[in-house]
């Protein structure tokens, strides 16, 4: 796989990027971005420089298709960001490798064409650019910052009407980017291509962080917990984990190519990550105000009806129902889902599944098989699902349920020092 070239027009904001499978009928692509105009259309380096590396990982979208044995980037870049450019390829496509049996793409290596040193550091001052998805983690993310006076600005790349909906509940400006992939890309899709998850939340947060540099913005503030780095299951040696761009390691790997290559101190973050799901949703609790708005569930992005926010009958809406409901009552629960999926007895299979029972943790974003076993602790109702759940977990698994280790702050993060006082305030 190659990546012929790009180009950017600041009076338009639009970034063309193109790429080819080579091989005997070769594939060429061509994807485009839209960033929100700034004030000024200057565009610093460092947004180019920025947009170097986004050529590459958005490359991993048509990659799939055919899974190359090489991948040959475009430029010279220093080692931390061929090791970036190699996770995201590798690690990244994990569960795509799984799901299709292709184990050399866990093997693969990117190839760069020569060797930089790393760029001269600069600090990124300014109000920060907050990531928002739609769920309860965005949201306490952005409460916690404009709490802390930092006025942050909402930012996401093709709001469907639920973000959309969520930054007018918060009355906050935000800003948004447009993704549009090669339309060529779903139509071998439908033919049979090859197919599978990829780690969108690196090439998001590099389109973010683009974003941030033209409007002279300060970093870029994820809001991914620390069971993002939970891994699903193993397979050929290798961790398979569905959330592995959202993971510390990855996060960490994108932080330093970012800065090794375009100099920018602290680019990016997550300020969540020292807390677990459901310390999170205790958080999410005391904000009332987007009950009408929030909404995790990834198939309902797709139904398109901008009134379903949720399906009620996925492992999302069943993981966040759960983490939820020891910090509200069942009718505010019942009335931000719009389903109580503790009255519903169908739903056992789905719940015992997270709970570590007969299955590996979902191919989803959900928490670790813990929080939702210390969730089940804090429950003392009689609802049928509850109860269901109780007989059918084994007695030995509530050893692990913890609920100091789940409510108590910790693990690897990269959160800087003035973001990290005003999260300890916060919890």
């Amino acid at each position: 796989m190659r990546f012929p070239s790009y180009s950017f027009d600041p009076s338009t904001g639009v970034a063309t990027f193109d790429y080819l499978l080579e091989g005997p009928e070769p594939l060429r692509f061509t994807e485009t971005i839209t960033f929100p105009l700034p004030d000024s259309r200057a565009v610093p380096e460092e947004f180019l420089l920025v947009l170097d590396l986004l050529h590459v990982v958005a490359g991993v979208s048509y990659y799939k298709v055919g899974a190359p044995g090489r991948v040959v980037a475009p430029m010279p870049v220093p080692e931390v960001v061929q090791d970036f450019f190699t996770a995201v390829y590798t690690e990244g496509l994990a569960e795509y490798a799984y799901r299709n049996q292709l184990p050399h793409v866990l093997e693969l290596t990117v190839e760069t064409p020569g060797d930089l040193q790393p760029a001269e550091v600069r600090d990124m001052p300014g109000r920060p650019l907050s990531a928002v998805g739609g769920g309860k983690d965005s949201i306490v993310t952005l409460e916690i910052l404009r709490a802390a006076g930092l006025d942050p600005v909402p930012f996401s790349v093709n709001p469907n009407p639920v973000i959309e909906n969520v930054n007018a509940a918060s009355g906050l400006p935000a800003l948004a980017a447009r993704r549009k992939l090669d339309p060529r890309l779903f139509e071998l899709n439908k033919a049979g291509a090859l197919n599978g998850h990829i780690p969108v939340t690196a090439i998001n947060s590099l389109i973010a962080i683009a974003t941030a540099v033209w409007h002279g913005l300060g970093p870029v503030v994820m809001s991914n917990e620390r069971s993002a780095s939970d891994p699903n299951l193993i397979w050929n040696g290798h961790e398979v984990n569905h959330q592995w761009s959202k993971g510390a390691i990855a996060e960490g790997l994108l932080r330093d190519a970012v800065t090794a290559y375009t100099g920018l101190a602290d680019p990016y973050f997550s300020l969540l990550r020292t807390l677990s799901e459901l310390h999170i949703a205790k958080l999410f609790a005391g904000h009332t105000a987007y009950d009408d708005v929030v909404t995790s569930c990834n198939k309902a992005f797709k139904l398109h009806d901008p009134t379903a926010r949720w399906c009620g009958d996925c492992p999302k809406c069943r993981f966040v129902f759960l983490a939820m409901a020891p910090h509200m009552s069942r009718e505010r629960l019942t009335h931000i889902f719009g389903h109580d999926l503790f009255a519903d007895p169908a739903q056992v299979p789905g719940f015992l599944e997270l709970l570590g029972v007969d299955a590996h943790k979902p191919f989803e974003c959900v928490g670790e098989a813990e929080e939702c076993l210390v969730a089940l602790s804090m429950l003392t109702d009689d609802a049928p699902v509850l109860v269901a759940l109780r007989a059918a977990v084994p007695a030995s698994a509530w050893d692990d349920a913890s609920h100091s280790a789940v409510f108590t702050p910790g693990g690897t993060n990269h959160i800087p020092a003035a973001y990290r006082k005003i999260l300890d305030e916060a919890v």
